[in-house]
């Protein structure tokens, strides 16, 4: 059974709530013109305040990180877009955004005008002279 980071600090913050009512209950219900009973059971609550304070930092702690987990998850699993591409004739560089839907087997060099290919065993131009690999390489996926 999985229970996600959000659930798990909401629950935090519902026992530190609980764990504190023997402090702010009173005031509510005097407040509200309320009877004595319920003085009496706040004061009951207040027996377990400890246990409720342990369950609540135990909580915000794996709720804190599972949340951490997750960003960290999120930011290893983002696909660079760019990529600068060096031709091998002239040298000249430039900074180019790959293609996300195809694979491009020919890039024509701004500078030089000579027509790239991909090297043996690569499957796109990027994999070949880009600095960032292809989408789909990224992804660890075949490309194309």
């Amino acid at each position: 059974m999985k229970i996600s980071s959000t659930k798990t600090l909401l629950g935090g913050m519902l026992s530190f709530i609980i764990a504190l009512s023997c402090c702010w209950l009173p005031a509510l219900v005097l407040a509200l013109g309320g009877a004595s009973s319920m003085m009496a059971f706040s004061t009951g609550v207040e027996k377990f305040s400890r246990l409720f304070m342990t369950i609540g930092m135990i909580c915000l702690a794996w709720g804190g990180y599972q949340l951490y987990q997750k960003n960290r998850r999120t930011m290893e699993n983002t696909i660079l877009l760019e990529s600068r591409i060096t031709c091998p004739s002239c040298a000249f560089s430039k900074v180019e955004k790959m293609p996300t839907n195809a694979c491009q087997f020919f890039y024509e060099c701004t500078s030089c005008h000579t027509i790239l290919k991909p090297k043996t065993g690569d499957c796109c131009v990027y994999c070949s002279y880009g600095t960032v690999a292809c989408p789909p390489i990224q992804e660890g996926t075949s490309c194309c």
